[in-house]
């Protein structure tokens, strides 16, 4: 088969996982990647719904393909499709909808070979759906969950991905081997409730962890995001022991007031998230610890926002991702709550957040000036050379480099930049 096909991901690194996936399956069924300057067969796009400027980039995204690319047939999946499969359907140029477990499917239907179902409610999805990419950059992501049995006010997740489910310890770690392998040093454990990884089942994620921390060749794997509530002593300790986890961990917060983290129907409160950032930091002072934020939630009022500045104030983090809340159809948030925060209100808060993160960032990295850390480096962009430390500390060196591409390297952090966002690096040999 002489076809081509083009792939535009937009969301979380789940989707990255994902959209890889679909495209070592197509290229098995002879449908390759194009190149710049070839026109593709196919357009398969793996859509986010997470926001409402989520799903207008969807769109903009859909109708630039198809004026781009007219004769392309173009496939959509992921969470849009799956919460809005009609809607998706009527814009322009879009030949097939696949609903989230379809997603695998989508080479089979591109070659010929199977028809793809119509999209069904997400309360239905059972099947753990098995995927590990490495896309275009050096580290692989390693799908390990999916779904979530939280309901939190403000998201529509759940709607879209169903409830949670998992693959087995023992299939991670073939592909975990499977990665290393092939030569890859680093993976990204992804999911979209990865804590909750073994549900239903006598498994849990820091079994997980204690198996792929075994697992020869793999040189670094990273937590991608894990709940509070569900971020254990015992994984704290495995990551501190090494020698495979990196000194990394994200740990959404969503906000810093009690009052609206009920509001949420968050599985926490404050109190138990310091003492998880405190505990990372007893048992490993250097980690770097990201954090995220929505402002601008329904019942946030001006004094419960101050309370949730001066809390993030006094953790010791090292990075925000701030988000202005967006409202969801189908949310509890949209029945339960009638305090709305203006869109401008928004804007100022999201400032704010944004200008307390710059300076985290920059309390957290500045100390790191001048010491030597690990490296991996991961790719050639504008004549430099670029990676992360083990603690997610990016740094640049002046020089490309191609033939350090995916080599742990040691590299001595000479500046930090104004910014606070990485670092020039010289390697020491």
């Amino acid at each position: 088969m002489n076809k081509k096909a083009l792939y535009a991901t937009l969301g979380c690194k789940l989707n990255f996982a994902e959209t890889g996936s679909i495209a070592q399956l197509m290229a098995d069924k002879g449908i390759k990647r194009i190149v710049p300057g070839e026109k593709p067969d196919f357009c398969v796009v793996n859509t986010c719904s997470v926001t409402a400027e989520a799903d207008r980039k969807c769109r903009r995204l859909i109708r630039s393909l198809h004026t781009r690319f007219p004769e392309a047939k173009i496939i959509v999946t992921g969470c849009y499709s799956q919460l809005q499969p009609v809607e998706v359907a009527s814009i322009p140029g879009v030949t097939m909808v696949a609903g989230i477990n379809d997603k695998m499917r989508i080479a089979d239907y591109c070659a010929g070979i199977a028809d793809i179902d119509p999209v069904v409610p997400s309360n239905t999805l059972r099947e753990f759906m098995p995927s590990c990419s490495r896309g275009d950059r050096t580290r692989y992501f390693l799908k390990v969950q999916d779904g979530c049995n939280y309901f939190c006010s403000y998201c529509t997740i759940p709607a879209a991905r169903g409830r949670s489910r998992s693959g087995t310890i023992d299939q991670l770690v073939a592909q975990a081997e499977q990665v290393a392998a092939e030569g890859g040093k680093e993976i990204v454990l992804t999911g979209v409730n990865i804590g909750d990884f073994g549900h239903g089942t006598d498994r849990s994620f820091s079994d997980l962890v204690e198996a792929l921390n075994r697992v020869e060749g793999i040189e670094r794997f990273r937590i991608s995001s894990i709940e509070p509530n569900l971020l254990t002593d015992r994984i704290i300790d495995i990551v501190a022991a090494g020698p495979r986890f990196m000194p990394h961990f994200h740990i959404p917060l969503q906000a810093g007031s009690d009052s609206v983290l009920k509001l949420m129907r968050r599985r926490y409160d404050t109190h138990l998230f310091a003492e998880k950032i405190a505990r990372v930091r007893q048992a490993i002072p250097h980690a770097f610890i990201g954090v995220d934020l929505i402002v601008g939630s329904r019942g946030e009022t001006p004094e419960l926002f101050a309370e949730s500045l001066e809390f993030v104030h006094s953790l010791p983090i090292s990075r925000l991702h701030v988000f202005p809340y967006s409202e969801r159809p189908g949310t509890r948030a949209l029945t339960d709550i009638n305090m709305a925060v203006t869109p401008e209100e928004k804007h100022r808060r999201l400032e704010l957040m944004l200008a307390e993160s710059q300076r985290h960032q920059t309390e957290f990295s500045r100390p790191f000036e001048g010491t030597i850390r690990p490296v991996l480096i991961e790719h050639v962009s504008h004549g430099k050379t670029a990676g992360f430390t083990d603690n997610y500390l990016r740094v640049e060196l002046p020089e490309p480099r191609p033939d350090l591409a995916n080599l742990v390297v040691n590299v001595r952090l000479d500046k930090l930049t104004p910014e606070g966002d990485k670092f020039t690096g010289t390697i020491i040999e």
